[in-house]
């Protein structure tokens, strides 16, 4: 299931390098039928009794057709101990797999070709930051935390290399030595770092910005990253946030540099940068492809406006597609409710991680959209051997060596360097490249040892870890809030609802007051002038309880208005899908109609294309040349809608990645190209009005005004769906070109046709677009529409009963190929179905398949 479309920085997996021999067995292994009896002996044990010593008292686990598990335990450790025996029997390959990522050991697995992305993850230090936090956990806590872990090694204990996954078969093939280690505290929490750096926010915009201030003047560089919309698209607040009397000493306002530094640096980190940006294309995702397209969905709508009289809430979040899905369903369930064992509660966890992440419990419901705020910086930094410039004095670096062992060879040490700020993430092995000795020059800094240092807000120890369970167990909005309190990073956007029909938006976490500039361009690390001063304390950052209109969208738009008195981040998503969420629930009120479960499920499946709305129309009226008219033909009376199966969707998003190539492949430097989605949208659209602006002339083709540029993008979208799909355009259909592979996170990628057969589903034709309310992105700068980001997942929760709340996964429960729960929810994903999502006990234990009791010693 192989695709020859290139890969780029949005879409890359890990490239495990195996050789000919193990293709050969692999194919011997399935042509002998000895695969059937290899993939199956890992199936989970889903119904009967197992014994598990680990236990206290006997747990009992529900399980639906679809596998998901609802377990339920007479205490809190027994309640997290069995969610670690039961989602290891699901998907321990997936925490496996994960925790080497994490703790940057990739290549104890897959050899010498992962030791670039260890030695970067493990100057990240996201391990050495985790065991830190273990260190911070109250005991409470950290009981559930060990609970979980001695649940995961009970698993262990009784199973080892293809009884625990089919992937342990695969990987015996190359590395026949390996055995899984015990799992610990510490796997969980670098997880969590591992969630933050996905959902990093700016990072690559900060590198685009200093890329195109090589080439470009500072107004082309604005014009190519565009504001907010406030005038048009709506914030999630608005209104300024008060901030506390007491919080001076950590001031609320960034200062702007007064100075040509900024750019000066940013011009001589150009080769750094470009061999940073290398470097993160090169890193495996976990959650997705970083930016902006990362986003999510999540609205919330009072009891005033719904039939039940009760709180609606919705909940989407867009990260990558990967097999199986980055959530995990699941119910936790004291047998009574009690100070000592206090949840009840059901909805998204992470493998390896205890608790719910997104739900509800028997009170409250909440959903997470990325508040999307910069807290990562880059500094250029004069390095000097093992030393580095401060305020004219040379400070030593911080260094320390680590070693990695390979799989199949020697092991590597490596050394890993920091300054005060942050590690130095540039020059770190010689398969990341070299910095080039002449470029200070081109920028008038003296010469030397220039490289990038990062200071980035997870890398402080934090309490993300202890703030999950606080959300579980919240029982008001003031619990809530003490919950949102103590969630560090990565800041989300909370959204809330109780069943006393209140609702609430909450944001959290650690973000940085500046000392200098907006954190928009990497700035000098030679002088403690730049930097940060503090974070924005919690009581000032934006909070909304009840508001009049009934309603709060976040779909990562501007969390804030204009006179907010602090910079949360420059780069916002741009507001399309809130804006079109906003009409659709307004037009549902001023219809005066009420908010339904299907109402809140239609918008999460909706199509409309808003850049589509701008651009088609002004397409539809060019004088083309030739059958191309017949293209254009298809928008005069078109929807806008990116729906599966429209001929007039394929044509325009065929014609939007042409006019993106057109206008700015030739016009910008390298590594600077458009992927499409909100910013690009906001760039072409502010253009729309400058017919003769510069941008729309290619000279290379010979292209020179608006009408021309986009009539060539129209002419060469119609031979291309030609080529692709007929002669006759009324038989195209965007599902036809826009399809999803959903690709193992570890094997997916192998470059081994049998071994990707195993693990990889599709292709799946789908609708949707980038950043449409419906966000099944894709990459503009590819030669195909493949799909790259999803709703990883879909929630409604009705607050007036739980058991009618709905929800579904993009794959499945199970993590096992070819396990009938494997990939059983795509089809419902794919065509915006759900599946009933039952919450209390007696409606749990009356929908159970299976039902297994583990067995506590007498």
């Amino acid at each position: 299931m192989g695709t020859d479309s290139p890969r780029t920085s949005r879409h890359r997996g890990i490239k495990v390098l195996i050789g000919l021999l193990v293709s050969v067995l692999v194919l011997a292994l399935i042509a002998a039928g000895v695969g059937v009896w290899t993939v199956q002996r890992s199936f989970p044990t889903m119904s009967g009794r197992v014994d598990l010593s680990e236990l206290h008292r006997d747990v009992t686990v529900y399980r639906d057709s679809a596998g998901i598990p609802q377990i339920v335990a007479e205490t809190a450790t027994d309640l997290f101990m069995a969610q670690g025996y039961v989602t290891a029997q699901d998907r321990f390959w997936e925490m496996d797999f994960r925790r080497h990522v994490t703790s940057g050991r990739l290549a104890e697995l897959f050899g010498e070709s992962q030791v670039p992305t260890d030695t970067f993850i493990r100057t990240l230090g996201w391990r050495a930051v985790a065991e830190k936090e273990v260190e911070l956990l109250d005991e409470t806590t950290l009981s559930y935390y060990e609970a979980y872990a001695d649940g995961v090694n009970a698993y262990l204990k009784s199973h080892s290399g293809a009884d625990i996954s089919l992937e342990y078969a695969v990987l015996g093939l190359q590395n026949p030595g390996y055995t899984p280690y015990k799992w610990t505290v510490a796997d969980s929490l670098a997880w969590l770092k591992a969630m933050a750096w996905d959902l990093r926010s700016n990072l690559e915009d900060e590198i685009d910005r200093a890329l195109l201030s090589t080439a470009l003047s500072p107004a082309e560089v604005a014009q190519l990253h565009p504001e907010y919309p406030f005038a048009t698209h709506p914030t999630i607040v608005g209104g300024a946030v008060a901030a506390p009397a007491s919080v001076s000493s950590t001031p609320l306002s960034n200062t702007p540099l007064s100075n040509t530094e900024t750019t000066d640096a940013a011009t001589a980190a150009a080769p750094v940068l470009r061999q940073l940006q290398s470097t993160l294309a090169a890193l495996p995702e976990l959650i997705g492809p970083a930016g902006n397209e990362i986003g999510s969905n999540s609205w919330v709508a009072s009891g005033a406006l719904t039939d039940t009289e009760a709180p609606i809430l919705a909940n989407d979040p867009h990260l990558g597609a990967v097999m199986p899905s980055v959530w995990y369903q699941v119910g936790l369930r004291c047998v009574e409710v009690t100070a000592e064992c206090p949840f009840a509660v059901a909805g998204y966890s992470f493998s390896g991680v205890p608790g719910v992440i997104i739900g509800h419990n028997d009170k409250v419901a909440w959903g997470f959209t990325n508040l999307g705020p910069d807290v990562a910086d880059l500094y250029l930094e004069k390095v000097s051997g093992d030393e580095y410039e401060l305020d004219g004095a040379q400070v030593a670096l911080r260094s320390h060596t680590e070693t990695i062992n390979v799989a199949g060879g020697d092991p590597v040490d490596i050394e890993i360097r920091s300054t005060e700020r942050g590690p130095l993430i540039t020059g770190i092995t010689d398969a990341f490249g070299t910095i080039a000795a002449e470029y200070p020059a081109s920028a008038d800094l003296p010469e030397g040892d220039y490289q990038l240092s990062l200071q980035w807000t997870a890398l402080t120890p934090g309490r993300t870890a202890s703030s999950i369970f606080a959300l579980d167990r919240a029982r008001s909005w003031d619990d809530f809030r003490a919950a949102a309190a103590v969630f560090d990073v990565p800041s989300q956007n909370l959204l809330y609802a109780d069943v006393d029909g209140n609702i609430g938006y909450q944001a959290p976490g650690l973000i940085p007051v500046r000392k200098s500039g907006d954190g928009t361009l990497p700035l000098p690390g030679w002088t403690s002038k730049n930097g940060w001063s503090g974070y924005i304390p919690f009581a000032s950052l934006p909070s909304l309880l009840n508001p009049a209109s009934g309603l709060i969208v976040t779909a990562n738009n501007a969390a804030v208005g204009q006179d907010y008195p602090s910079l949360i981040t420059k780069d916002w998503d741009l507001g399309y899908r809130a804006q079109q969420i906003t009409t659709r629930l307004q037009d549902v009120v001023a219809a005066k109609k009420k908010i339904t479960m299907k109402t809140m499920a239609s918008i999460q499946a909706d199509n409309t294309d808003l850049n589509a709305v701008a651009l088609a129309p002004i397409i539809a009226k060019l004088k083309l040349s030739g059958d191309a008219k017949k293209g254009a033909a298809l928008l005069e009376k078109w929807d806008h809608r990116d729906d599966v199966d429209s001929a007039a969707a394929a044509y325009f998003n065929m014609t939007w990645r042409h006019l993106l190539g057109a206008m700015f492949d030739d016009n910008l430097p390298e590594g600077t190209k458009p992927g499409g989605g909100d910013r690009w949208f906001g760039v072409v659209g502010s253009l729309l009005d400058e017919p003769e602006s510069p941008w729309w002339t290619n000279e290379k083709l010979g292209i020179e005004g608006r009408d021309a540029m986009l009539a060539y993008a129209a002419e060469q979208a119609y031979d291309e769906g030609v080529e692709s799909m007929g002669t006759d355009p009324k038989r195209w259909s965007w599902g036809s070109l826009h399809t999803l592979e959903l690709t193992h996170a570890s094997f997916g990628e192998s470059g081994i046709a049998p071994i990707e057969w195993l693990f990889n589903r599709g292709p799946y034709p789908v609708g949707g677009s980038s950043s449409v309310v419906n966000a099944v992105g894709w990459d503009a700068q590819e030669s195909s529409y493949d799909v790259h980001w999803v709703p990883s997942m879909r929630q409604v929760i009705s607050l007036a009963d739980f058991n009618d709340s709905t929800w579904v996964n993009l794959t499945g429960a199970s993590g096992h190929a070819f396990h009938p729960n494997y990939d059983d929810q795509t089809p419902l994903w794919q065509t915006n179905r759900t599946r009933p999502w039952k919450f209390t006990v007696s409606a749990v234990e009356k929908s159970a398949k299976d039902t297994l009791v583990l067995k506590a010693k007498q």
